[in-house]
């Protein structure tokens, strides 16, 4: 017994070190990591052979970001903005894992740094819109997702741009814009995700009831059909059914996901 305290002892750090602490919530619950799977450890043998390589460092932070070290995956980005200072896609990146982890302030400066290299990019007009649409600023949020929308690379992040152009729009005030443009967009929708799901309750075809069925147990899913649910009962003005959505969103595991964030912010706003 004595030789297993011991062994537990001596193991315990050791994983811990490996989950390493990613966001602590103001609440005091942290958020860590997940431990490398192989693909972190062979992006930095790759780098390790050509140090000062840029796009191997980017390819080190998306292998951390991977398992949720954002942290050291914005180190990586950083060196890599030290050796190509005008790259857009360091910013792209970098500016999305601040966001992850709650650094809106320099989310937002790297977003627009990237914008200004290439005012094409979908990655940063999309996390733009979303720093906007968590710090209140739903009308610059709103102008984000309509440019983000016709660039969306695939069907799921136009389903995403959709959906939180529809969010921003109602939160700013504009319900009838926002409905417009569902009636313009929504039969573009193909994905089956959870922001499709979403934009069925905006059009009407579920009642809310039906947005998180049973069968959902993921926490990103979860944390992000609780948070539109949320946003629908507060643009209609229920503030208690709103609560209990945002509620449910931030006590899942699904941290890193856009709803448990805003879900944080919207539950600090009703207190």
């Amino acid at each position: 017994m004595r030789r297993l305290l011991a062994i537990l002892l001596l193991v315990a750090p050791l994983g811990l070190a490996a989950q390493s602490l990613q966001y602590r919530s103001a609440a005091g619950v942290e958020y860590r990591s997940l431990p490398d799977t192989g693909a972190i450890a062979q992006a930095q043998a790759a780098l390790d052979a050509d140090p000062r390589n840029a796009e191997l460092m980017l390819a080190l932070g998306l292998a951390q970001a991977g398992r949720m070290q954002y942290r050291e995956a914005i180190a990586t980005f950083t060196r890599a903005i030290d050796l190509v200072p005008d790259a857009w896609v360091l910013y792209r990146w970098r500016g999305h894992r601040y966001l992850s982890t709650r650094q809106l302030d320099l989310a937002r400066a790297d977003l627009e740094r990237g914008l200004s290299l290439n005012a094409g990019c979908y990655g940063c007009l999309y996390h733009l819109g979303i720093v906007r649409h968590v710090t209140g600023d739903f009308e610059g949020a709103a102008e984000m997702f309509r440019q983000a929308l016709p660039l969306a690379p695939n069907e799921g992040e136009h389903a995403g741009s959709i959906d939180w152009l529809w969010m921003s729009l109602s939160r700013a005030g504009h319900a009838a814009e926002a409905q417009a443009m569902l009636g313009q967009y929504a039969a573009t929708v193909t994905a089956q995700n959870a922001y499709a799901r979403r934009i069925r309750l905006y059009q009407g075809a579920i009642a809310p009831e039906e947005v998180v069925t049973a069968s959902d147990t993921a926490g990103i899913d979860v944390a992000t059909l609780a948070y539109g649910l949320g946003n629908w009962y507060l643009v209609r003005g229920d503030t208690a059914r709103a609560r209990t959505w945002f509620t449910r969103s931030t006590g899942t595991d699904g941290w890193p996901a856009f709803g448990f964030i805003a879900s944080e912010v919207e539950l600090a706003r009703l207190r």
